[in-house]
């Protein structure tokens, strides 16, 4: 493996999932650990060095909840310098839509990292009209 003489960021995948229904709903976890333990947040985490953004996205989507999903499509990638308290990362933003949020929630709760999973009303989330 090759050394550098400069530091590297981390890279991670995070996976933002709307459902089809007239009125769409986004999913979102509670995190389970620091840092930002109890903030909302997208499932996502760290990329591992033998897989893609891609197969981290759909990964960690499956361990933060257990959701399996077949397509994700890459939205954009975010690398504000001291976005991240544990060091430099650059963050994947992957969008996978799905059909129900009902059709979903049958396989949920087997989660370790996460605190709670909600669906919450995209318009909604825009307005600010949402106690998360």
């Amino acid at each position: 493996m090759y050394t550098y003489k400069y530091p590297r960021p981390a890279v991670t995948a995070d996976c933002v999932v709307i459902t089809k229904e007239p009125e769409p709903r986004v999913l979102l976890i509670q995190r389970g650990n620091e840092p930002f333990k109890g903030q909302w947040a997208f499932p996502g985490g760290f990329m591992n060095m033998d897989e893609t953004a891609e197969q981290c996205a759909v990964r960690e989507l499956f361990e933060e909840t257990a959701l399996t999903v077949n397509e994700i499509i890459q939205i954009g990638a975010y690398s504000k310098i001291d976005r991240d308290p544990r060091g430099r990362t650059v963050s994947v933003a992957f969008l996978t839509i799905i059909d129900t949020a009902a059709a979903a929630a049958a396989v949920l709760p087997a989660v370790l990292a996460v605190l709670i999973i909600v669906w919450i009303h995209v318009s909604k989330l825009l307005s600010g009209k949402t106690d998360l």
